[in-house]
């Protein structure tokens, strides 16, 4: 049993948790999830089972997307409304204000780490400095943001659907829009709808049934890891070398004359299968396709990264 299950994270509950209910549930012996959602957010929350943990560096989300609604007269020490509020403001910007405002956060932005947050400083997370009263100063990051659109304006709060790349804060773009505007803001909801491949036509509700019930339709519905790795090149590969590769033997050149491959350059990630499609291993090139004729048959072709039982 090994594949990713994408699960409809409940507000309420950290993402850890989900992992701990996933593993409970699935009686698997490791569990990890793809990108973190505070504990007020929902939605869309990948989380790998056993030897599909191995892949998580490998979906890592290129952009995430969200729907988000911003309170605006309103700030808290966290940036959202799960916090301490700080202050209140009276003071009621124009809709063309509001919505110039969010336009301007789009793109490549800077922004400061919120002071309760997973970032580590000196190897510790922010928010352990800021519970106990300390608030170092840290460097701006560099993030992105794709696309910004407001849904709805409706004073004081403000819908909108904001596409990002990961290590975005969209509780800080909130509160970066409230400071610019005048009035303070901050994040009153938050439900991820995408991250990466994963959608939330995907995502299973961990609230609607239990025990055996809901442990079967997670198998069910769970992604095998060849289906997550669709768009890295394949290596189809007989059963010999299937199993030299889970022996750790480095993928040489004739392995390649061996097999069929298709077109790939040094540095791109591929992944061997065997002839019935399971996956057996992750591997880097270290040369390109059209090399492989001009080198001697034990030159090594490729660098495992990861090898699969």
């Amino acid at each position: 049993m090994n594949g990713i299950v994408v699960i409809d994270k409940p507000a309420g509950c950290t993402s850890h948790d989900v992992v701990t209910q996933v593993k409970k549930l699935l009686r698997a012996g490791k569990a990890g999830h793809l990108g973190t959602l505070d504990p007020m957010a929902t939605g869309v929350l990948p989380v790998c089972v056993n030897e599909a943990t191995k892949l998580v560096q490998f979906l890592s989300a290129v952009s995430k997307t969200y729907q988000a609604v911003m309170l605006l007269g309103v700030q808290s020490d966290t940036q959202d409304t799960e916090g301490k509020i700080i202050s209140r403001s009276e003071l009621v910007p124009t809709e063309d204000e509001i919505r110039k405002t969010l336009a301007g956060l789009t793109g490549k932005i800077k922004q400061q780490p919120p002071a309760f947050s997973a970032v580590k400083y000196k190897g510790k997370p922010l928010y352990r400095y800021a519970r106990a009263g300390e608030f170092p100063q840290t460097a701006a990051r560099e993030v992105e943001v794709f696309d910004l659109k407001v849904r709805d304006i409706s004073y004081p709060h403000v819908s909108f659907d904001i596409t990002c790349s990961p290590g975005t804060y969209v509780r800080t773009v909130c509160a970066d829009a409230g400071q610019m505007l005048g009035c303070g803001a901050c994040l009153c909801g938050l439900r991820r709808i995408k991250s990466g491949a994963f959608t939330e036509s995907m995502a299973v509700s961990l609230t609607a049934g239990e025990g055996e019930e809901k442990r079967k339709e997670l198998l069910e519905r769970m992604l095998t890891m060849e289906e997550c790795l669709a768009d890295i090149p394949t290596v189809s590969v007989d059963n010999t070398t299937a199993r030299s590769l889970r022996d750790g033997f480095q993928p040489d050149v004739e392995m390649f004359r061996r097999n069929v491959h298709s077109f790939f350059a040094a540095g791109d990630v591929i992944k061997f299968t065997s002839s019935d499609g399971q996956l057996i291993a992750l591997a880097e090139m270290q040369m390109a396709a059209d090399e492989l004729d001009r080198m001697k048959g034990n030159a090594q072709a490729a660098r495992l990264l990861r090898v699969f039982k």
